[in-house]
């Protein structure tokens, strides 16, 4: 282990969260409706595969894109041989006006100032090399993206601080949490260079409301730090409250052209393409830009996944279809997820985005610790063969939540998993009541042998 770097060795990837160990879990035994039916159905993955038929539609009516082929030419060549580390100018164009018409054409973006990266993954770690130091912190509201401590912390050393927001409110940001994050920070010495927030929020499903983004941008103007808006979830906002990017906030306020807020987006979730690894920094920045630029090289984007991405994100009848269509099936399955849950008895946070629901399972737990939700989530796993995340792996401070995804499945697989969530509760409502009776006929055992033993002593002491 000598001959390794601490790196190699350490412990700090994360990979040991239950997040995680979840996926295993699933892998070992995954779900197939004909080939494993009694399998773990896999609801821990946050994938959007709703919309692909939209998608294999458009490319078997735009083979040239497929083909590598421009007016009929092959460019097989042009894309084969090295590329700029800026990324295909139609491509960054065509992005860049996918981003604005998910925002409602409510803000624009500069081709410019937008940085191609292997996913958002790639993107949030660039950005932590850019803006903070080994040993500096960040700030993240909780519940989190389990991911990101792997993501911000492994290979960067960036510290992350909780802002905890809790139930009460729903989860929404507060200003005394915040300033008690950044107490907290600096109570252990540790230099606050931003805050980071994900809106849509990975795990909530909700959207910041215009309090909530005014709050951060203030906060970070007074203390003079950065804030990262990872708002990969932006196109998949399906209901009503509408999506309010932190540009739209910045430019409400006068102050669109702030150098200290950053943008991550990727076409993961909004176009279902996780394995095309395309992700993106948006600065106004030039110096991040520049450093984010000369970063790229380790993860770009190839230029044959630009060319086509930038020949469909440029049919404009296809990505305001596209648009439209993704987010009513998300709301229907979202809806389906609801209701399901709601038939066994289990409640959701109201959500209005995203790819899963917050799901309150705390009335499920033996206790109110998180040890009680970590039995409930290994009896989920292993007798319910249900994949999904615990709320501690996010790092909720409020045992008994857990994140459930809802699209990246079949309708009947969605259905099934229902069953079985039903099932097991109705399972736990069952033995808790024969748990409660017992107790109840031994309560009246009991009284009714004090009874015998009180009139027994009486009996004895007028003898």
């Amino acid at each position: 282990m000598g001959l390794l770097s601490r790196k190699a060795t350490c412990n700090s990837h994360g990979q040991d969260s239950s997040y995680f160990l979840g996926w295993l879990e699933y892998e070992k035994n995954p779900y197939h409706h004909l080939h494993n039916p009694n399998g773990i159905i896999q609801m821990g993955l946050a994938e959007n595969q709703l919309s692909f038929d939209l998608l294999e539609t458009w490319l078997a009516k735009n083979p040239e894109a497929v083909g590598c082929k421009r007016d009929g030419q092959s460019i097989f060549r042009e894309l084969a041989l090295f590329q700029d580390y800026h990324g295909l100018p139609a491509f960054k164009k065509a992005l860049v006006d996918f981003m604005a018409e998910i925002r409602g054409n409510k803000v624009s973006f500069e081709p410019n100032n937008i940085v191609l990266t292997a996913g958002a993954t790639s993107a949030n770690e660039t950005l932590m090399f850019c803006l903070a130091e080994h040993g500096d912190a960040f700030l993240l509201p909780t519940p989190y993206y389990p991911g990101f401590d792997r993501d911000l912390k492994w290979r960067t050393g960036v510290q992350i601080v909780p802002i905890h927001c809790t139930s009460s409110n729903c989860f929404r940001i507060t200003a005394s949490a915040i300033e008690e994050a950044y107490q907290q920070a600096q109570k252990k010495n540790l230099t606050v260079k931003g805050i980071l927030i994900t809106n849509p929020s990975n795990p909530l499903g909700t959207t910041m409301t215009r309090p909530e983004l005014n709050l951060l941008i203030n906060f970070i103007t007074d203390k003079k730090i950065h804030l990262i808006s990872d708002e990969i979830y932006s196109g998949t906002v399906f209901n009503s409250p509408s999506f309010i990017s932190i540009m739209e906030a910045l430019k409400d306020m006068n102050m669109e052209k702030n150098n200290r807020v950053h943008i991550v987006y990727s076409l993961s979730k909004d176009l279902g393409l996780p394995g095309f690894r395309v992700g993106a920094i948006y600065s106004n920045d030039p110096t991040v830009v520049s450093a984010a630029v000369k970063m790229s090289s380790f993860g770009l984007v190839s230029s044959q996944t630009q060319y086509l991405l930038s020949v469909m994100l440029s049919d404009k009848k296809f990505r305001n279809h596209y648009i439209v269509k993704n987010q009513n099936r998300l709301l229907k399955r979202q809806r389906k997820l609801v209701s399901g849950l709601e038939k066994s008895g289990i409640r959701c946070l109201e959500s209005n985005a995203g790819l899963f629901c917050w799901v309150d399972m705390r009335h499920l737990l033996s206790s109110d610790t998180f040890e009680a939700e970590m039995e409930l989530w290994e009896r989920i796993i292993y007798d319910v063969k249900l994949n999904i995340s615990p709320g501690s792996s996010c790092h909720c401070n409020e045992p008994g939540w857990f994140r459930v995804c809802f699209a990246n499945m079949s309708e009947d697989a969605l259905e099934l998993a229902m069953q079985r969530l039903k099932s097991f509760v109705g399972s736990i409502k069952k033995h808790n009541h024969q748990e409660s009776e017992k107790l109840r006929k031994e309560s009246h055992i009991g009284k009714w042998i004090s009874r015998l033993s009180f009139q027994s002593f009486n009996e004895q002491d007028q003898r």
